[in-house]
């Protein structure tokens, strides 16, 4: 009797193991979706959009890409998490979502938890601008006119806990000054009240600023690379006013955590090789990103210390926004 439940166990193991290697084969047989916690038109909608384009010529299966910001990322996290596990729903998961993670520690949310890592696509420096009738030419001036204003100067961000926030509280933080808050629901509205002189300044990823620093209508003060961006070769580091200060954005994509690893290593494979062509580079050097290209480990590795990094500069800056 036991050898007949231990064959009916095996045979059973062994047709679910066939059913998973057919599935993982055919993979993908129908269109793929693409969240993405940031608005249409941002730096991850672009970067999406491209990967998408890619990836359809090599699979001849279309990638949706479904914008859903909110929540500095959360949102769209919490979209895929409840999705099955099928390998049919990804994440773009960004910097932007990993800070959220440690500023909102009430979300019913585990990044570790929840989901597998896919990719590590690239990163970004953030720029500093501030408006260009500011008296302030350099990241000193600023400091010193934060320091001496009254009323406070204002700052604006995508939203409380995102990672253009956490980068201002972490400048604020390590410079010993003060300014006021002005969240926003996206980059593009606080670039352009920075502007329109609504608020003074801003950290922005590189790419969704560069139009407005070109345009004369914001001006750089700094990046938070340790070395110039390519795209702003006449804006100094943070860190030569600031020592030490180094912060970036980055931009990677994982899957829903129980998706089979079979199944999660043929869709790295494909889009790490997509990240690594030259075509995909090429296309987001416009957007300043330094592409990495790094698999499921890689990711795993880099998720984890960039969990402790962005502990590290919330604890540092007393920065908590749960419901109270």
């Amino acid at each position: 009797m036991r050898s007949t439940k231990m064959l009916a166990v095996i045979w059973m193991s062994l047709a679910v193991a066939a059913v998973a290697h057919a599935a993982t084969t055919a993979f993908p047989d129908k269109p793929i979706r693409l969240v993405i916690g940031s608005a249409p038109g941002s730096g991850p909608d672009i970067i999406a959009r491209f990967l998408s384009e890619r990836l359809y010529k090599s699979w001849n299966q279309r990638i949706v890409v479904d914008a859903r910001p909110g929540v500095a990322g959360a949102l769209s996290a919490e979209i895929v998490a409840r999705t099955a596990a099928d390998g049919y729903t990804w994440l773009l998961m960004t910097s932007q979502l990993a800070a959220a993670e440690k500023v909102y520690k009430d979300l019913k949310l585990d990044l570790e938890r929840d989901f597998a890592s896919v990719a590590l696509i690239g990163s970004v420096p953030y720029v500093l601008v501030v408006n260009p009738q500011l008296p302030a030419k350099s990241v000193a001036d600023l400091i010193q006119l934060a320091r001496t204003s009254s009323p406070q100067l204002r700052y604006g961000s995508a939203g409380p806990g995102g990672g253009e926030h956490l980068c201002m509280v972490y400048f604020l933080n390590a410079a010993g000054v003060q300014m006021l808050h002005v969240p926003y629901k996206g980059i593009a509205q606080a670039l352009g009240d920075t502007a329109s002189r609504e608020v003074h300044t801003v950290f922005a990823v590189v790419p969704a600023a560069l139009p407005l620093v070109n345009g004369g209508r914001v001006r750089a003060i700094g990046v938070t690379s340790t070395k110039r961006a390519p795209l702003l070769p006449d804006v100094p580091p943070i860190a030569d006013t600031v020592p030490g200060f180094e912060n970036f954005g980055w931009y990677s994509v994982v899957a829903p955590k129980a998706i089979p690893a079979a199944l999660l290593d043929k869709i790295s494979a494909e889009v790490v090789k997509v990240v690594k062509e030259p075509e995909y580079a090429e296309q987001l050097k416009v957007l300043g990103i330094d592409i990495i290209g790094g698999g499921r480990a890689e990711l795993d590795a880099f998720r984890r210390s960039e969990s402790r990094r962005m502990g590290e500069i919330v604890k540092s800056a007393n920065l908590d926004l749960s419901a109270k």
